[in-house]
């Protein structure tokens, strides 16, 4: 039997996908914002409560 969007899981494939291979979307998040990190230390603070958008 196939599940239809509105059964269940509200997201059964992006759960199924992230079972399978990891949250990519997560980590992509947790590497951007380590980045960040680096840059402003870098950078200085004057840069370090500026933010940028990655997923709209």
């Amino acid at each position: 039997m196939t599940r239809t969007a509105g059964e269940g899981d509200p997201m059964p494939i992006y759960a199924d996908l992230v079972r399978e291979r990891g949250d990519v979307v997560a980590e992509a998040q947790q590497a951007a914002e380590h980045i960040q990190q680096q840059a402003a230390d870098l950078l200085g603070r004057q840069h370090a409560g500026q933010s940028v958008t990655i997923w709209s």
